[in-house]
């Protein structure tokens, strides 16, 4: 037997993912985003470029391969430089540009509790937009949507403020200085981040290099005049508009495009990998990209695995979709086939979800499988149907039968 490649998923009941999209799509409609797609595969320069080398994403997990030009391509391991490459080559010029997309992204990296390595994201970006009032009202649409209109009650909102470029040299030399002093009480993978990618050292998930990095300068502390008015502006929006938030100081996020703002929502349901949802402010991506100008921007991704196990929990809370209620069409014999395939039709036509069984079986074998379909009625057609036009109409909740003329039966059901 043939078995799925580890760290992917069947998806055999796609109610609660069909439900969050929809959801999604409607409510950042609300908030004037149109939605895009990109491709699946990118030039792999474009995560070495934007990410940073010396992430783990880049370094360790992505899916590479060459095209026949021997450049190197690969699986995206995420989308927000993808969306930045499309606003450069398309030459967009209105901003902000105000976009969201979906779609899988692949990581090659250890599988745990909603963390595969082919996973699914809700991305959505604003380019072009330097207010942190932006900042604000993003966090605001994100905040109610979790809230509101996915009923989502145990998460928290966690955020830090990284400065400019030049606050975060000054900050990476006072951090450097307190970890010289603590080089024995921290793991070895921190002492090769202290040296390559310094803030990085804040992911580290050993708790004892946890309990050092409490200690240690928060960046915070550190910004120039404008950034620290931002920051100001920034955490008293959030109460002006009623959001929760924690003040997190080693929040850093993985990706070594963010400036100022960054963002996690946080569920303790999902375990140690709590966060569903992260973004922030990249202010010189477009440039780095090829851009010929920098685009203050901001961006996040919604992780939709993670949304679903927490809405597996509730979902008797929320409105999903009724599904229409199903007929199914059962010929007894050969000789009945061509016409129920016409009645089926006829229903169907006028989009009303029905079945036809075809394989040939007794009658009784027949209705055990419609039972087990969940259909509303069955619709009977043997040879004294056949002969008298009409069609045995049995009720699966009540065990009723009726006999209908043909010509009457989609206005019988639907009545």
């Amino acid at each position: 037997m043939i078995t799925k490649v580890k760290g992917t998923q069947d998806f055999l009941d796609l109610t609660l993912f069909n439900f969050l999209l929809a959801e999604a799509k409607n409510h950042f409609a609300l908030y004037n985003f149109i939605e895009i797609a990109t491709p699946i595969l990118e030039h792999t320069e474009l995560f070495k470029r934007s990410l940073g080398l010396e992430t783990d994403v880049v370094s360790k997990e992505m899916y590479t391969l060459a095209d026949d030009e021997e450049e190197s391509i690969c699986l995206r391991p995420e989308v927000t430089a993808s969306c930045v490459r499309a606003f450069v080559n398309n030459g967009i010029q209105q901003t902000p540009w105000k976009i969201f997309t979906w779609g899988p992204m692949f990581r090659h990296e250890r599988p745990q509790k909603g963390r595969f390595r082919q996973f699914h994201q809700i991305d959505m970006e604003i380019i072009g937009s330097q207010s942190i009032y932006q900042d604000v009202h993003f966090l605001k649409m994100l905040d109610r949507f979790f809230a509101e209109t996915l009923k989502l009650d145990t998460y928290g909102l966690l955020i830090n403020f990284l400065g400019c470029r030049e606050d975060r040299a000054a900050y990476k030399k006072k951090l450097y200085a307190y970890l010289e002093k603590q080089a024995t009480a921290v793991c070895a993978t921190c002492i090769i981040r202290k040296e390559k990618n310094i803030m990085r050292v804040f992911d580290c998930k050993s708790p004892d290099c946890q309990q050092v990095y409490k200690q240690a300068p928060r960046i915070a502390d550190s910004l120039c005049p404008q950034c620290q008015l931002e920051w100001q502006q920034l955490r008293d929006n959030l109460e002006h508009l009623s959001i929760s938030y924690s003040y997190t100081p080693t929040l850093v996020r993985g990706l070594d495009y963010y400036d100022k703002t960054v963002f996690e929502f946080v569920s303790s349901e999902l375990g140690a990998q709590n966060a569903f949802c992260g973004g922030g402010r990249y202010n010189s991506l477009v440039k780095e990209v090829g851009g010929k100008e920098d685009e203050a921007s901001l961006g996040t991704a919604i992780g939709i695995e993670r949304i679903l196990l927490l809405l597996e929990r509730i979902k008797d809370k929320l409105t999903l979709p009724m599904l229409k209620p199903l007929y199914v069409v059962l010929p007894l014999s050969a000789e009945q086939h061509p016409l129920a395939l016409l009645l089926a039709d006829e229903l169907q036509a006028r989009e009303m979800c029905t079945d036809v069984l075809l394989d040939e079986a007794s009658l009784k074998s027949m209705m055990r499988k419609v039972n087990k379909m969940g259909a509303k009625y069955a619709l009977i057609v043997g040879p004294d149907e056949q002969k008298e036009q009409k069609v045995t109409v049995k009720n699966m909740m009540t065990g009723a039968e009726e006999k209908i003329a043909q010509r009457d039966l989609a206005q019988y059901l639907v009545r």
